[in-house]
């Protein structure tokens, strides 16, 4: 599976019908953006289970303020429409492929628990 174009228009659709998506925030103009697309590129090829897409920070500015990018690229992971990661730094293929393998044994019926019950907390405060 390739990478996709991930936009406001169907940011929504995109976390709803995946369970893993990787989103690579990127520009034309930025030179580690465009050494790390190769190195992205290729990992979508190795699992076809997970989304791969990328926001182009430019055309997609009100994407990018939503996800506090202030550095690119800058890789987000979202895991059952949780984001569970936000790094800025182009990483080596190595890097990468270990990020998803930590990314698939994360435990989202903790993280989940955890966001409740942080989200409990803060409403009795």
């Amino acid at each position: 599976m390739s990478t996709q174009e991930l936009t406001a228009a169907n940011f929504d659709q995109t976390v709803t019908d995946n369970e893993f998506v990787l989103i690579d925030f990127w520009a034309s103009w930025c030179g580690p953006c465009r050494q790390f697309a190769p190195v992205y590129e290729k990992s979508s090829e190795k699992h076809s289970d997970i989304a791969f897409t990328k926001v182009d920070t430019e055309a997609e500015q009100q994407l990018a303020a939503a996800f506090d990018i202030r550095s690119i690229p800058t890789l987000a992971v979202i895991r059952d429409k949780t984001l569970i990661y936000a790094q800025p730094g182009a990483l080596p293929e190595a890097a990468l492929e270990d990020l998803i393998r930590q990314a698939r044994e994360v435990d989202m019926d903790e993280v989940k628990k955890a966001a409740a019950e942080q989200a409990a907390a803060q409403q009795q405060a």
